[in-house]
Protein backbone atom coordinates (compact mmCIF):
# COMPACT_ATOMS: atom_id res chain seq x y z
CA UNK A 1 0.00 0.00 0.00
CA UNK A 2 1.07 3.55 -0.67
CA UNK A 3 1.72 5.71 2.34
CA UNK A 4 0.68 9.28 2.98
CA UNK A 5 2.74 12.12 1.55
CA UNK A 6 5.76 12.77 3.67
CA UNK A 7 8.48 15.34 3.58
CA UNK A 8 11.90 14.30 2.36
CA UNK A 9 15.36 15.58 3.03
CA UNK A 10 16.02 15.68 -0.73
CA UNK A 11 15.53 19.12 -2.21
CA UNK A 12 13.33 19.28 -5.29
CA UNK A 13 15.12 21.85 -7.44
CA UNK A 14 18.62 20.32 -7.33
CA UNK A 15 17.14 16.95 -8.33
CA UNK A 16 15.08 18.61 -11.05
CA UNK A 17 18.20 20.33 -12.43
CA UNK A 18 20.23 17.11 -12.32
CA UNK A 19 17.52 15.19 -14.18
CA UNK A 20 17.26 17.90 -16.83
CA UNK A 21 21.00 17.67 -17.41
CA UNK A 22 20.78 13.86 -17.52
CA UNK A 23 17.97 14.09 -20.03
CA UNK A 24 20.02 16.40 -22.27
CA UNK A 25 23.01 14.05 -22.05
CA UNK A 26 20.80 11.02 -22.69
CA UNK A 27 19.27 12.58 -25.80
CA UNK A 28 22.71 13.49 -27.13
CA UNK A 29 24.24 10.07 -26.50
CA UNK A 30 21.07 8.32 -27.67
CA UNK A 31 21.40 9.99 -31.05
CA UNK A 32 25.16 9.43 -31.16
CA UNK A 33 25.20 5.72 -30.29
CA UNK A 34 24.19 3.00 -32.69
CA UNK A 35 25.48 0.63 -35.35
CA UNK A 36 27.13 3.69 -36.93
CA UNK A 37 28.36 5.83 -34.05
CA UNK A 38 28.75 9.58 -34.55
CA UNK A 39 30.71 12.12 -32.56
CA UNK A 40 28.76 14.45 -30.30
CA UNK A 41 29.98 17.46 -32.26
CA UNK A 42 28.66 16.04 -35.53
CA UNK A 43 25.33 15.18 -33.91
CA UNK A 44 24.68 18.71 -32.70
CA UNK A 45 26.17 20.23 -35.81
CA UNK A 46 23.64 18.38 -37.95
CA UNK A 47 20.77 19.21 -35.57
CA UNK A 48 21.60 22.92 -35.53
CA UNK A 49 22.05 22.91 -39.31
CA UNK A 50 18.57 21.42 -39.73
CA UNK A 51 17.04 23.88 -37.27
CA UNK A 52 18.90 26.97 -38.54
CA UNK A 53 19.96 26.28 -42.13
CA UNK A 54 20.93 29.89 -42.75
CA UNK A 55 23.22 30.18 -39.72
CA UNK A 56 26.75 30.46 -41.04
CA UNK A 57 28.32 29.00 -37.90
CA UNK A 58 26.72 25.61 -38.60
CA UNK A 59 26.16 25.89 -42.33
CA UNK A 60 28.23 23.22 -44.09
CA UNK A 61 27.76 20.21 -46.33
CA UNK A 62 27.17 17.32 -43.97
CA UNK A 63 27.23 13.81 -45.51
CA UNK A 64 23.73 12.90 -46.61
CA UNK A 65 23.78 9.53 -44.86
CA UNK A 66 24.74 11.12 -41.53
CA UNK A 67 22.01 13.75 -41.87
CA UNK A 68 19.49 10.98 -42.53
CA UNK A 69 20.69 8.93 -39.54
CA UNK A 70 20.59 11.87 -37.12
CA UNK A 71 17.60 13.87 -38.29
CA UNK A 72 15.28 11.31 -39.85
CA UNK A 73 15.96 8.19 -37.80
CA UNK A 74 17.61 8.61 -34.42
CA UNK A 75 16.48 12.01 -33.15
CA UNK A 76 12.72 11.32 -33.65
CA UNK A 77 13.22 7.93 -32.04
CA UNK A 78 15.06 9.30 -29.01
CA UNK A 79 12.50 12.08 -28.54
CA UNK A 80 9.66 9.56 -28.83
CA UNK A 81 11.39 7.43 -26.20
CA UNK A 82 11.52 10.43 -23.87
CA UNK A 83 7.84 11.17 -24.46
CA UNK A 84 6.77 7.56 -23.95
CA UNK A 85 8.89 7.16 -20.83
CA UNK A 86 7.53 10.37 -19.33
CA UNK A 87 3.96 9.42 -20.19
CA UNK A 88 4.17 5.90 -18.76
CA UNK A 89 5.80 7.14 -15.56
CA UNK A 90 3.11 9.79 -15.16
CA UNK A 91 0.30 7.32 -15.77
CA UNK A 92 1.85 4.86 -13.35
CA UNK A 93 2.18 7.43 -10.57
CA UNK A 94 -1.46 8.50 -10.92
CA UNK A 95 -2.81 4.94 -11.13
CA UNK A 96 -0.88 3.93 -8.01
CA UNK A 97 -2.52 6.80 -6.14
CA UNK A 98 -5.92 6.08 -7.67
CA UNK A 99 -5.97 2.53 -6.29
CA UNK A 100 -3.60 3.20 -3.35
CA UNK A 101 -1.39 0.35 -4.50
CA UNK A 102 2.33 0.61 -5.21
CA UNK A 103 2.15 -2.53 -7.40
CA UNK A 104 -0.20 -0.96 -9.95
CA UNK A 105 0.70 0.38 -13.38
CA UNK A 106 -0.96 0.51 -16.83
CA UNK A 107 0.66 -2.79 -17.84
CA UNK A 108 -0.17 -4.85 -14.74
CA UNK A 109 -3.76 -3.56 -14.57
CA UNK A 110 -4.46 -4.59 -18.15
CA UNK A 111 -4.82 -1.03 -19.44
CA UNK A 112 -1.91 -1.36 -21.85
CA UNK A 113 -3.30 -4.68 -23.11
CA UNK A 114 -6.66 -3.05 -23.77
CA UNK A 115 -5.02 -0.17 -25.61
CA UNK A 116 -2.94 -2.64 -27.61
CA UNK A 117 -6.08 -4.51 -28.66
CA UNK A 118 -7.67 -1.29 -29.92
CA UNK A 119 -4.53 -0.24 -31.79
CA UNK A 120 -4.09 -3.63 -33.45
CA UNK A 121 -7.74 -3.59 -34.54
CA UNK A 122 -7.15 -0.35 -36.47
CA UNK A 123 -3.91 -1.62 -37.97
CA UNK A 124 -5.49 -4.85 -39.22
CA UNK A 125 -9.04 -3.83 -40.06
CA UNK A 126 -8.99 -0.03 -40.31
CA UNK A 127 -8.17 0.03 -44.05
CA UNK A 128 -11.25 -2.11 -44.71
CA UNK A 129 -13.63 0.33 -43.03
CA UNK A 130 -15.47 2.84 -45.25
CA UNK A 131 -14.42 6.47 -45.73
CA UNK A 132 -11.16 6.01 -43.84
CA UNK A 133 -13.01 6.08 -40.53
CA UNK A 134 -9.83 5.11 -38.72
CA UNK A 135 -6.56 6.14 -40.31
CA UNK A 136 -3.20 7.42 -39.22
CA UNK A 137 -1.92 8.00 -35.71
CA UNK A 138 -5.14 9.77 -34.63
CA UNK A 139 -7.34 6.81 -35.51
CA UNK A 140 -4.99 4.36 -33.82
CA UNK A 141 -4.86 6.59 -30.74
CA UNK A 142 -8.65 6.86 -30.50
CA UNK A 143 -9.12 3.11 -30.60
CA UNK A 144 -6.23 2.59 -28.21
CA UNK A 145 -7.92 5.00 -25.80
CA UNK A 146 -11.22 3.13 -26.17
CA UNK A 147 -9.48 -0.19 -25.45
CA UNK A 148 -7.67 1.24 -22.43
CA UNK A 149 -10.89 2.72 -21.02
CA UNK A 150 -12.76 -0.55 -21.52
CA UNK A 151 -10.01 -2.54 -19.80
CA UNK A 152 -9.93 -0.13 -16.85
CA UNK A 153 -13.73 -0.43 -16.49
CA UNK A 154 -13.49 -4.22 -16.39
CA UNK A 155 -10.75 -4.10 -13.75
CA UNK A 156 -12.81 -1.88 -11.46
CA UNK A 157 -15.99 -3.91 -11.96
CA UNK A 158 -14.24 -7.19 -11.15
CA UNK A 159 -12.16 -5.84 -8.25
CA UNK A 160 -15.09 -4.16 -6.49
CA UNK A 161 -16.96 -7.44 -6.09
CA UNK A 162 -17.06 -8.96 -2.63
CA UNK A 163 -14.99 -7.02 -0.10
CA UNK A 164 -14.26 -4.17 -2.49
CA UNK A 165 -10.99 -2.71 -3.74
CA UNK A 166 -7.87 -4.21 -2.18
CA UNK A 167 -4.30 -4.33 -3.52
CA UNK A 168 -4.44 -8.07 -4.15
CA UNK A 169 -7.85 -7.90 -5.88
CA UNK A 170 -6.69 -5.04 -8.11
CA UNK A 171 -3.58 -6.93 -9.23
CA UNK A 172 -5.45 -10.19 -9.82
CA UNK A 173 -8.26 -8.41 -11.66
CA UNK A 174 -5.72 -6.56 -13.78
CA UNK A 175 -3.93 -9.78 -14.67
CA UNK A 176 -7.22 -11.43 -15.64
CA UNK A 177 -8.23 -8.49 -17.83
CA UNK A 178 -4.74 -8.40 -19.34
CA UNK A 179 -5.02 -12.07 -20.34
CA UNK A 180 -8.44 -11.45 -21.90
CA UNK A 181 -7.29 -8.54 -24.05
CA UNK A 182 -4.03 -10.25 -24.97
CA UNK A 183 -6.07 -13.20 -26.19
CA UNK A 184 -8.27 -10.84 -28.22
CA UNK A 185 -5.18 -9.25 -29.76
CA UNK A 186 -3.70 -12.64 -30.63
CA UNK A 187 -7.02 -13.69 -32.15
CA UNK A 188 -7.07 -10.62 -34.39
CA UNK A 189 -3.53 -11.34 -35.58
CA UNK A 190 -4.39 -14.99 -36.19
CA UNK A 191 -7.41 -14.04 -38.30
CA UNK A 192 -5.30 -11.65 -40.39
CA UNK A 193 -2.06 -13.55 -40.80
CA UNK A 194 -1.49 -12.25 -44.31
CA UNK A 195 -2.80 -8.73 -43.84
CA UNK A 196 -0.71 -6.55 -41.59
CA UNK A 197 0.15 -9.15 -38.97
CA UNK A 198 3.83 -8.14 -39.01
CA UNK A 199 2.90 -4.51 -38.30
CA UNK A 200 0.61 -5.61 -35.48
CA UNK A 201 3.47 -7.56 -33.90
CA UNK A 202 5.26 -4.25 -33.30
CA UNK A 203 2.47 -3.06 -31.01
CA UNK A 204 2.38 -6.37 -29.19
CA UNK A 205 6.11 -6.42 -28.39
CA UNK A 206 6.63 -2.70 -27.95
CA UNK A 207 9.26 -0.55 -29.61
CA UNK A 208 10.14 2.83 -31.03
CA UNK A 209 11.07 1.71 -34.54
CA UNK A 210 8.06 3.49 -36.03
CA UNK A 211 9.19 6.92 -34.81
CA UNK A 212 8.65 9.70 -37.34
CA UNK A 213 8.45 13.45 -36.90
CA UNK A 214 4.78 13.41 -37.88
CA UNK A 215 3.97 10.92 -35.11
CA UNK A 216 5.47 12.90 -32.24
CA UNK A 217 2.98 15.74 -31.89
CA UNK A 218 0.00 13.76 -30.57
CA UNK A 219 1.72 11.76 -27.79
CA UNK A 220 3.71 14.87 -26.83
CA UNK A 221 0.58 17.03 -26.60
CA UNK A 222 -1.36 14.40 -24.63
CA UNK A 223 1.53 13.66 -22.26
CA UNK A 224 2.27 17.32 -21.59
CA UNK A 225 -1.42 18.17 -21.19
CA UNK A 226 -2.07 15.28 -18.79
CA UNK A 227 1.05 16.09 -16.79
CA UNK A 228 -0.06 19.70 -16.36
CA UNK A 229 -3.57 18.63 -15.36
CA UNK A 230 -2.24 16.12 -12.84
CA UNK A 231 0.11 18.71 -11.41
CA UNK A 232 -2.82 21.07 -10.92
CA UNK A 233 -4.68 18.32 -9.04
CA UNK A 234 -1.63 17.19 -7.02
CA UNK A 235 -3.20 18.16 -3.69
CA UNK A 236 -6.25 16.01 -4.42
CA UNK A 237 -3.98 13.13 -5.44
CA UNK A 238 -2.16 13.52 -2.14
CA UNK A 239 -5.50 13.45 -0.34
CA UNK A 240 -6.35 10.10 -1.94
CA UNK A 241 -3.29 8.60 -0.27
CA UNK A 242 -4.81 9.43 3.12
CA UNK A 243 -7.83 7.24 2.44
CA UNK A 244 -11.28 7.90 1.03
CA UNK A 245 -12.78 9.25 4.26
CA UNK A 246 -9.91 11.66 4.84
CA UNK A 247 -10.02 12.80 1.23
CA UNK A 248 -13.72 13.60 1.56
CA UNK A 249 -13.01 15.50 4.76
CA UNK A 250 -10.44 17.55 2.85
CA UNK A 251 -13.06 18.56 0.30
CA UNK A 252 -12.35 16.05 -2.49
CA UNK A 253 -15.35 14.56 -4.29
CA UNK A 254 -13.73 11.14 -4.48
CA UNK A 255 -16.27 9.58 -6.82
CA UNK A 256 -16.04 12.30 -9.47
CA UNK A 257 -12.28 12.70 -9.05
CA UNK A 258 -11.68 8.97 -9.54
CA UNK A 259 -13.73 8.97 -12.72
CA UNK A 260 -11.78 11.97 -13.95
CA UNK A 261 -8.47 10.24 -13.24
CA UNK A 262 -9.75 7.08 -14.89
CA UNK A 263 -10.52 8.96 -18.13
CA UNK A 264 -7.27 10.92 -18.14
CA UNK A 265 -5.02 7.92 -17.47
CA UNK A 266 -6.83 5.91 -20.14
CA UNK A 267 -6.36 8.76 -22.62
CA UNK A 268 -2.68 9.03 -21.75
CA UNK A 269 -2.09 5.28 -21.96
CA UNK A 270 -3.94 5.05 -25.25
CA UNK A 271 -1.90 7.84 -26.83
CA UNK A 272 1.35 6.23 -25.68
CA UNK A 273 0.49 2.68 -26.73
CA UNK A 274 -0.63 3.93 -30.16
CA UNK A 275 2.93 4.99 -31.01
CA UNK A 276 5.06 2.60 -28.98
CA UNK A 277 3.07 -0.56 -28.41
CA UNK A 278 2.71 -2.27 -25.05
CA UNK A 279 5.79 -1.51 -22.92
CA UNK A 280 5.59 -2.91 -19.43
CA UNK A 281 6.91 -2.00 -16.00
CA UNK A 282 8.05 1.58 -16.73
CA UNK A 283 4.98 2.93 -14.93
CA UNK A 284 5.75 0.62 -11.99
CA UNK A 285 9.51 1.06 -11.59
CA UNK A 286 9.97 4.79 -12.10
CA UNK A 287 7.26 6.27 -9.82
CA UNK A 288 8.17 3.88 -7.02
CA UNK A 289 11.88 4.69 -7.29
CA UNK A 290 11.13 8.43 -7.26
CA UNK A 291 8.92 8.06 -4.18
CA UNK A 292 11.74 6.30 -2.36
CA UNK A 293 13.90 9.39 -2.93
CA UNK A 294 11.53 12.36 -2.56
CA UNK A 295 8.51 10.99 -0.72
CA UNK A 296 4.93 10.61 -1.92
CA UNK A 297 4.04 14.27 -2.55
CA UNK A 298 2.77 14.41 -6.16
CA UNK A 299 4.05 17.95 -6.58
CA UNK A 300 7.49 16.30 -6.58
CA UNK A 301 6.73 12.82 -7.83
CA UNK A 302 5.02 13.84 -11.08
CA UNK A 303 7.66 16.17 -12.61
CA UNK A 304 10.63 14.17 -11.32
CA UNK A 305 8.97 10.93 -12.38
CA UNK A 306 8.35 12.25 -15.90
CA UNK A 307 12.00 13.25 -16.29
CA UNK A 308 13.22 9.96 -14.81
CA UNK A 309 10.92 7.96 -17.08
CA UNK A 310 12.21 9.83 -20.12
CA UNK A 311 15.85 9.12 -19.21
CA UNK A 312 15.13 5.48 -18.35
CA UNK A 313 13.37 4.64 -21.60
CA UNK A 314 15.95 6.42 -23.76
CA UNK A 315 18.66 4.18 -22.34
CA UNK A 316 16.46 1.08 -22.49
CA UNK A 317 15.98 1.77 -26.20
CA UNK A 318 19.70 2.38 -26.74
CA UNK A 319 20.33 -1.05 -25.22
CA UNK A 320 17.56 -2.62 -27.30
CA UNK A 321 19.00 -1.43 -30.61
CA UNK A 322 22.71 -1.96 -29.86
CA UNK A 323 23.01 -5.18 -27.84
CA UNK A 324 22.18 -7.42 -30.84
CA UNK A 325 23.08 -4.94 -33.60
CA UNK A 326 22.27 -4.89 -36.44
CA UNK A 327 19.17 -6.69 -35.15
CA UNK A 328 16.86 -4.82 -32.78
CA UNK A 329 15.56 -6.29 -29.54
CA UNK A 330 11.90 -5.40 -28.82
CA UNK A 331 11.77 -2.73 -26.14
CA UNK A 332 9.09 -4.55 -24.17
CA UNK A 333 11.52 -7.43 -23.66
CA UNK A 334 14.17 -5.11 -22.23
CA UNK A 335 11.79 -3.44 -19.77
CA UNK A 336 10.44 -6.85 -18.85
CA UNK A 337 13.90 -8.12 -17.90
CA UNK A 338 14.40 -5.06 -15.73
CA UNK A 339 10.87 -4.81 -14.35
CA UNK A 340 10.17 -8.42 -13.40
CA UNK A 341 12.86 -8.62 -10.67
CA UNK A 342 11.77 -5.21 -9.41
CA UNK A 343 8.16 -6.41 -9.25
CA UNK A 344 9.22 -9.50 -7.28
CA UNK A 345 11.08 -7.26 -4.84
CA UNK A 346 7.98 -5.09 -4.42
CA UNK A 347 5.83 -8.16 -3.77
CA UNK A 348 8.22 -9.27 -1.03
CA UNK A 349 8.23 -5.76 0.40
CA UNK A 350 4.41 -5.56 0.41
CA UNK A 351 3.60 -8.86 2.12
CA UNK A 352 0.73 -7.26 3.95
CA UNK A 353 -0.88 -5.87 0.73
Amino acid sequence: MLRRPASSGCSFWPLFAVLCVLLFISVTLGVSLGSASLSLGRVWGIIFHQLFPGWEAVSRDWPGNEVSIVWQIRLPRVLLGAIVGAGLATAGAVIQSLVRNSLADPYLLGISSGACTGAVFVILFGPRLPDGLFSGVVGVSLMAFAGAALAFCFVFIIARQGRGLTPVRMILSGLAVSYIFTALTNFQVYMSQHNGAESAAFWMLGGLGGARWGRLWLPFAVTLGCLIVFMLTARSLNALLLGEENAVALGVDVRIFRRFLFVMTSLLTGAIVAVSGSIGFVGLIVPHAVRLVVGADHRRVLPLGALSGAVFLIWADVFARTVLAPRELPLGIVTGFVGAPFFIWLLRRNKDG
